[in-house]
């Protein structure tokens, strides 16, 4: 018996040597190409490389969108010990600012791998990268970020929570701003953690490209503040404004108050975050009395000097009553546009040719979108003429029956005023690459003539005297020669016009002679004070006097001489008060430029940006992230006209061992 088990045994020791033989030969020789390649998968992996997104500067070459480099930390609670869990807890407690309990609340609800933060701060991360856990490592998590808040945010848009451009240019340039993704092969440890990566087969990414702006961040600001300060003062629902150079389509300040914070997007409702200057028409009122004029202008159906009798301020128009808000008997044509007469505009649209009049508003742009470079942009309304009642034209001629954004009526007003000729608004002036190389120049976009030279000229002379002498006094500047237009019109409430609810607006341009800037101000519904005269002319006459301010030798030539007095003894007061500062608060000399160059190197581009606006030094940004070269040295004296290059990157967390 003791042989026979013996025996047993000994066959079986054989047979299951046999089977291993077999399996080792198996794994070894016949399958082994393809268990190398299944161990290479478990040991190796393709990691993408994020490419940086490109920034976002104004004409002035300030920057206003840049990426922070932040992490997201993991840990893989499978491989975590409990004192190590406290450690952790109380490690990002004190670099995030959080209780303790919140880290172990979230450690203790999952055994598996998870998010401890989603966005750490390179600060946060010097601190926090030198954790002694194995089970905790960090991955790049980049931020967009808006460095002036909410300042032009329907213009720039925002990056939402996918990584995904939303609305603004940023959407309309999204596949130049992304970049092209780099990869790397990786090695992991026995926990799936990345060990080191392979140099020799590793893509770099490529940046995003750089965008240019026509907006002036100055003028950008002072509508964004005059436009609050007026929707406080008159209690309207929103105010709109936009700036534009009559001669190029440029926009220099696009704004919509309420706006939003691109940082913090989520916080702020899908009105709040709408460009409503290019999504919202309205019916413009009496601004548009100034399209009708060169419409009769350009026909040659008028004489300027002829008279129009205005029914005393009330007028029955084929069973339709059209009224004024002051009475008046007889006006000379060019009156009826100073003191803006509906009556008197219904009966002089009369002699235009319905098809011409609607062809006429069409080439202005009316009906049509611009063609900004921003999604969602509306056409407005223009009915055709087949569609129009006894009433439409009279109503059209003042502003009525028609809808209009913003855009399409500054892009529309400066034809009237620069000569003739339609320009495509245009917000982007040119694209570099992250190495700040010319890629595109995009220049002015010429898409018709509509009026004459002549035309124009008799216009910008009766827009200056609606200023002077009529609806438009409150816009007067008295220095130098402005011209607009006010429009006021009951708002469509349920099928019927509101006595309670306007839009007031107000177009304007100066010099007169020589327009260099015009203005768009639009409130939806004040509550104090309701027509364009009495809310929108006096919010442009404030944003037009601080342009002036801001940019004063660019319009010292067209200044009365008398207020350059008073400029120069003002800007004397202010070198001196500014002496008297600096000599009473030398500790902290808030107004006095420092004389040399501070050293930026290594520190996050925020941070270096931080210093150079507060110095008030010129800069030109390459990449993000860290700085890593700057063209002036540190402690070389400035004289207050350098540019200083910085040259930024940020593989050092690219590179940063992920453990």
């Amino acid at each position: 018996m003791n042989n026979s088990r013996a025996l047993l045994i000994l066959i079986f020791i054989l047979v299951f040597a046999v089977l291993i033989i077999v399996r080792l030969v198996d794994i070894q020789v016949i399958d082994r190409e393809n268990y190398i390649k299944l161990a290479e998968l478990q040991q190796t992996a393709i990691d993408k490389i994020k490419a940086e997104q490109g920034l976002i500067y104004d004409r002035n070459n300030d920057l206003l969108v840049y990426n922070r480099n932040d992490v997201k930390f993991y840990i893989d609670l499978n491989m975590t010990k409990e004192n190590e869990k406290d450690s952790v807890a109380s490690k990002f407690a004190e670099v995030m600012g959080k209780p303790k309990e919140y880290y172990l609340n979230l450690m203790n609800k999952s055994k598996n791998t998870i998010v401890l933060e989603k966005k750490v701060q390179p600060h946060q991360f010097q601190k926090l990268k030198d954790l002694d856990i194995k089970s905790l490592y960090y991955r790049p998590s980049p931020t967009r970020i808006y460095h002036y808040g909410s300042l032009a945010s329907h213009v720039l848009g925002y990056v939402d929570q996918e990584g995904k451009f939303v609305s603004g240019i940023s959407e309309y340039f999204s596949k130049d701003l992304e970049g092209v993704d780099g990869y790397r092969k990786v090695y992991k440890n026995s926990f799936g953690h990345i060990v080191y990566y392979d140099e020799n087969e590793m893509q770099l990414p490529i940046p995003g490209n750089n965008i240019f702006l026509t907006i002036d961040k100055r003028y950008q600001l002072i509508l964004e503040e005059e436009l609050n300060a007026g929707l406080r003062e008159f209690l309207a629902k929103s105010a709109t404004g936009i700036i534009m150079n009559p001669n190029t389509g440029e926009i220099l300040a696009m704004a919509n108050i309420e706006d939003y914070d691109p940082n913090c997007y989520w916080q702020y409702d899908s009105f709040q975050r709408r460009n409503r200057a290019i999504t919202d028409p309205y019916e413009p009122g009496s601004i548009f009395k100034a399209f009708t004029f060169a419409a009769l202008i350009e026909k040659n159906l008028l004489s300027l000097d002829e008279k129009i009798f205005a029914e005393n301020g009330s007028y029955r128009f084929k069973n339709t009553l059209i009224t004024d808000n002051k009475s008046f008997s007889y006006l000379t044509a060019r009156e009826v546009l100073i003191h803006s007469s509906n009556i008197g505009t219904a009966k002089l649209s009369q002699r235009l040719k319905d098809e011409y009049f609607y062809d006429f508003l069409r080439r202005l742009g009316f009906g049509n979108i611009t063609s900004i470079p921003i999604k969602g942009e509306s056409p407005g309304r223009l009915w055709k003429p087949n569609n129009w009642d006894a009433s439409s034209k009279p109503f059209i001629s003042f502003g009525y029956q028609i809808n209009a954004t913003a855009i399409q009526i500054i892009t529309a007003f400066s034809a009237l005023i620069n000569g003739g000729i339609l320009y495509q608004p245009q917000l982007v002036s040119k694209k570099t690459n992250s190495k700040g190389e010319l890629i595109e120049e995009f220049k002015p976009k010429f898409i018709r003539k509509v009026i004459s030279e002549s035309t124009s000229s008799v216009l910008r002379g009766i827009l200056a005297e609606v200023v002077k002498n009529g609806t438009g006094k409150n816009a007067s500047l008295g220095y130098i020669s402005v011209g607009g237009k006010t429009g006021t019109s009951q708002k469509l409430i349920e099928k019927k016009y509101s006595n309670e609810f306007h839009n007031t607006s107000f177009v304007g341009f100066f010099p007169v002679e020589d327009p260099q800037i015009v203005i768009l101000i639009h409130y939806d519904s004040p509550q104090l004070k309701k027509s364009g005269a009495l809310v929108a002319a006096p919010v442009f006459k404030r944003v037009a006097e601080r342009i002036i301010e801001k940019n004063f030798n660019l319009f010292e030539k067209y200044i009365d001489d008398n207020y350059k007095k008073k400029i120069l003894i003002s800007q004397s007061k202010f070198e001196q008060l500014k002496s008297d500062y600096e000599f009473n608060n030398q500790s902290e000399l808030k107004y006095k430029p420092i004389t040399f160059m501070p050293d930026l190197k290594y520190k996050p581009l925020s941070e270096a940006l931080s210093i150079l606006n507060k110095s008030g030094i010129n800069y030109k940004i390459i990449g993000t992230g860290f700085v890593v070269e700057q063209s002036i040295k540190a402690g070389t004296e400035l004289k207050g006209d350098e540019v200083c290059e910085l040259k930024c990157n940020s593989f050092h967390i690219i590179n940063a061992s992920q453990r």
